[in-house]
């Protein structure tokens, strides 16, 4: 089975965030203010004098979150904060303490972020609203929520957020959703639009078969892994099972029925690819049992 090396990986699930604090007294620059049309403009530059918190990479750069993502400081290690990104292109940031396992309440608040695809040139903006979780006080919030532009979905994509408030402070937060050099954005394909989706996984074709479609729910991989949260391994033990696609270590909870067998993946784009493997080079499908880390 050969590897894909497709475009990169929406889910990501594992965003990692890059902070810096900015003083109280200072205000960010104006949305759009380097825009090319209306809702577009350049991520702001970085606060003057900011600097990277500290011990990024060494202590917080690859430290798993509870709810999948990447835990890193705010400021110089006063906050931290978890970035999530699923597989239909929402974000979500959990506020944390000093102490990462307390969650941090902050001021409910509108935010303004400013994404772009890594490497491109323009950035547009989109809204993080406040979305509060059970326990969370009155006007208090310890999670944020919002959904990337559509055409920036299933790119690899950098993020800004230019102010939010934390106990009367403002800080400059600002993260990629892929780990730079990890596994997502170099081998998985982007997550195909629903109406693709429902094309793929609802028509039979090649060993995909109704009954096969009747097997997984007559769902779309989109409808059963809203919410997914890869967790990557890149070095499978002997023995393990590993992903058709990716040849990473397989998810028992990211499976799919094909030709009446049950495949494991490690993520939903490697479950799209292999069906659309199934449909249109059938001979290329191997059984469950040959995909083993040997």
């Amino acid at each position: 089975m050969r590897k894909v090396t497709g475009a990169a990986s929406a889910i990501a699930l594992m965003g990692v965030l890059v902070v810096a604090a900015s003083g109280c007294g200072q205000s960010p620059p104006p949305p759009g203010a380097v825009g090319t049309s209306p809702g577009t403009a350049a991520p702001p530059a970085p606060l003057s004098g900011a600097a990277p918190a500290p011990g990024l990479q060494e202590d917080h750069a690859h430290k798993p979150g509870m709810n999948g993502g990447i835990i890193v400081p705010i400021g110089r290690d006063s906050y931290h904060a978890e970035a999530v990104f699923d597989s239909q292109g929402d974000l979500s940031i959990y506020m944390l303490g000093q102490d990462e396992s307390r969650v941090q309440e902050v001021e409910q608040q509108k935010l303004t972020a400013y994404v772009k695809a890594v490497g491109g040139p323009d950035a547009q903006s989109f809204s993080v609203e406040p979305a509060p979780q059970d326990g969370d006080s009155g006007g208090k919030t310890s999670r944020f929520r919002g959904s990337l532009p559509v055409a920036l979905r299933g790119q690899a994509v950098e993020v800004t957020i230019p102010n939010i408030r934390i106990n009367g402070e403002r800080f400059r937060v600002g993260f990629p959703s892929v780990l730079p050099g990890s596994h997502e954005g170099e081998g998985m394909p982007a997550v195909m639009a629903d109406d693709e989706a429902r094309a793929l996984y609802l028509t039979p074709g090649g060993i995909y078969t109704e009954a096969d479609i009747a097997a997984n729910g007559n769902q779309t991989g989109n409808q059963k892994f809203r919410g997914f949260v890869p967790k990557h391994d890149l070095k499978p033990k002997v023995g393990d099972k590993i992903c058709p696609i990716t040849l990473t270590k397989a998810n028992p909870q990211c499976s799919w029925i094909v030709g009446g067998k049950t495949y494991e993946f490690c993520c939903p784009p490697c479950v799209e690819e292999f069906v659309k493997l199934a449909k249109e080079q059938p001979e290329e499908v191997k059984e469950p049992a040959d995909y083993v880390k040997r």
